[in-house]
């Protein structure tokens, strides 16, 4: 009977909830995909744990590390940031072009690319919030005026010259580092403290979870939104910037694909579509995920034109991974 008893006391899982439960651990899991990839990349190409190919690996994937990062912030508020790649785009242009045209100091016309940004994400957030417009139609939108912009200033031809000072914040490594990739793990280490140790982490997975009751305990939402963009916005500044200070010049092509890949990189990294749902940690590891695809395919001699089919296929395993994630907490 006593042995009856406890038996009973005891929950069971069933098998799939015990997997699910597994299954969230999605930092973890993320974290032992990439260890497993990069043994097997080393035993398969071994010039891939060269301290070189490693060095430029670690720059690449920064750059889209960052802009994920400021898209991980939206997609925690049940919001998507479709202009991140333009505004990266657009940003590391006009710090070109301010660079090239105006005398400025050239860390001044950076600062105020990141301002710029800054300032994108900032009307994004006020065309939602104060227009209850849908974050997808207005991010879209601007992010094609954005586009259009860089063209109109550009003409299609790079803007060569920028000056050598500044060169070293995309192209230097400090010891065995890129400073992109110093940058990167400085941004990620604030945001992390920012979303589980302060107030303003705490209303934004409140809001992504649930906005009526975010607004029942005195949340303000349209300035948390408001911010969050900005955020976004200024991240991608920096991604673009940064992108723009490794080329050494200001290219059109800046930001291009980098939209799929901030998305991905997050949803890989555990943050949900659903909102209120994610780490920052999450996405810095789904970002080196991706970047370690994109550099197999260079050692391993693939076909450049297949890196969008692969990465158009992570995209549809991420949204069923996150669809599967949101299914077993339901249950």
């Amino acid at each position: 009977m006593k042995m009856e008893m406890e038996n009973k006391a005891i929950p069971t899982l069933k098998p799939a909830a015990k997997f699910g439960k597994m299954f969230n651990s999605t930092e973890s899991g993320i974290f032992g995909v990439l260890i497993a990839m990069c043994l097997l990349l080393t035993f398969v190409a071994p010039s891939f744990a060269d301290s070189y190919n490693m060095g430029v690996l670690v720059r690449q994937f920064s750059f889209v590390a960052i802009i994920a990062m400021g898209q991980t912030l939206v997609l925690l508020t049940r919001g998507i940031d479709l202009s991140v790649g333009a505004i990266a785009g657009l940003s590391g242009i006009i710090s070109a072009w301010l660079m090239l045209n105006t005398g400025l100091d050239p860390y001044i016309c950076l600062v105020l690319s990141l301002l710029f940004g800054a300032l994108c994400g900032s009307i994004n957030g006020l065309l939602i919030t104060k227009l209850n417009l849908n974050p997808f139609i207005v991010t879209l939108a601007m992010g094609e005026i954005f586009f259009g912009l860089i063209m109109v200033i550009t003409q299609g031809w790079p803007l060569s010259g920028v000056p050598q000072k500044v060169l070293f914040l995309g192209q230097g490594m400090v010891g065995p580092a890129p400073v992109p990739g110093i940058i990167m793990i400085g941004l990620g280490i604030v945001l992390i403290y920012v979303l589980t140790s302060t107030p303003i982490g705490r209303h934004i997975y409140a809001i992504g979870g649930n906005e009526s009751a975010a607004t029942l305990v005195g949340i303000r939402i349209d300035r948390t939104k408001i911010m969050v963009y900005a955020l976004s916005g200024t991240f991608a500044a920096l991604a673009g910037v940064l992108m723009m200070l490794r080329l050494g010049a200001g290219q059109p092509q800046i930001g291009e694909g980098w939209l799929m890949a901030s998305i991905t990189a997050a949803i890989i990294g555990g943050t949900s579509l659903m909102g209120g749902q994610g780490k920052i940690i999450g996405t810095i590891f789904g970002a080196a995920l991706m970047g370690v695809l994109a550099n197999a395919i260079v050692l391993l001699s693939i076909s450049a034109y297949w890196e969008r089919v692969i990465v158009g296929v992570v995209v549809l395993l991420a949204i069923t991974l996150d669809q599967f994630r949101a299914r077993v907490k339901r249950e």
